[in-house]
């Protein structure tokens, strides 16, 4: 019996030894992933072909406002394999360059307004009357936070640029300080309130709303943040918000919208964040973007380029 203990225990300790360290790629790997919250749905379905061609990695994914993303690594210390933004310009304003050295745009999208047939005036809303539909009595709308959010901040530029359209002087302000609208950290959290009733309109992704099937309005290219051909006017629109530092603002110019994604430095797991970031810029990956409402350009423009893995590499090309 004691000789049968004895075997038994160093199949076990053998067995907890070998799970341990090394660099064998049949090993159980853990890859995390922190994204923008509009993000969700089409990189859980790049996630789960990624883990059908890697069965050994396991992919987990957390979900927050862009700018909350970036500062979990550059003021909390938390480590991270891949961190997917819902505007490039953070990883260039807070992780650049001692968080990350290379910023792939990986996506657009556009401005739009989500609404449910239960929505109050949902049969009279339009392009044209949008502003005054959100205004009127008993309307309650939700937008993100500007300071944690890209959604929040290209809101707020969306109303500005409405105000230009229509040349409608206060119209911005008016709007900004209507009672009763809801303010939530990332434009997704406000999801749920729509679908209740608890409000009637939410300025939010075109992607998202169709992802989830609701009603969505779609708004002019003048205010939608979707047309480079119209950089020139989106630049007329601005906002302040935080910066790196407690107390620090700086101001965010309208632009159109280009997503990114990048590996920080401190990655714990390098060699599958970098597979599965060259997956995601595959013809597979972008084709899983593209379905869920997400074009991705081809190939992808890239600061950093020459920091970028060889792997990664002939999906990109250098910003100029």
């Amino acid at each position: 019996m004691r000789t049968r203990f004895c075997a038994l225990l160093t199949v076990i300790s053998a067995a907890m030894f070998c799970g341990c360290g090394g660099d064998d790629s049949s090993e159980s790997q853990h890859l995390v992933i922190f994204h923008a919250g509009s993000l969700s749905v089409p990189l859980r379905e790049v996630s789960a072909e990624f883990m059908k061609a890697n069965p050994h990695i396991a992919v987990r994914a957390e979900a927050a406002g862009s700018r909350d993303c970036a500062r979990k690594i550059s003021d909390l210390g938390k480590q991270c394999d891949v961190m997917a933004s819902a505007d490039y310009t953070v990883v260039e304003n807070l992780l650049m360059p001692e968080h990350a050295d290379f910023n792939i745009r990986l996506a657009t999208n556009e401005m739009a307004i989500a609404y449910t047939e239960n929505s109050k005036h949902a049969d009279k809303i339009t392009s044209g009357n949008w502003t005054d539909i959100l205004l009127a009595d008993g309307v309650v709308f939700g937008r993100a936070d500007p300071n944690r959010d890209p959604c929040g901040y290209r809101s707020v530029i969306t109303i500005q640029l409405a105000e230009k359209k229509l040349n409608r002087i206060g119209l911005a302000a008016e709007m900004l300080n209507k009672e009763g609208q809801q303010i939530r950290p990332k434009e997704t959290d406000l999801l749920s309130l729509l679908e209740a009733g608890e409000i009637d309109y939410l300025f939010i992704y075109r992607s998202v709303s169709e992802q989830h099937k609701l009603k969505t309005l779609l708004l002019s290219n003048e205010v939608n943040l979707k047309d480079p051909a119209l950089a020139d006017l989106y630049k007329t629109a601005t906002v302040k918000i935080t910066g790196k530092k407690p107390g620090e603002f700086i101001t965010k110019t309208g632009q159109p919208m280009v997503y990114s994604v990048t590996i920080p430095k401190n990655a714990p797991n390098r060699k599958a964040a970098e597979a599965y970031v060259a997956f995601l810029l595959s013809d597979k990956g972008k084709a899983i973007m593209e379905a869920n409402g997400q074009p991705s350009p081809r190939p992808a423009i890239t600061d950093g380029f020459d920091n970028l893995p060889e792997s990664i590499k002939k999906f990109c090309v250098k910003n100029e």
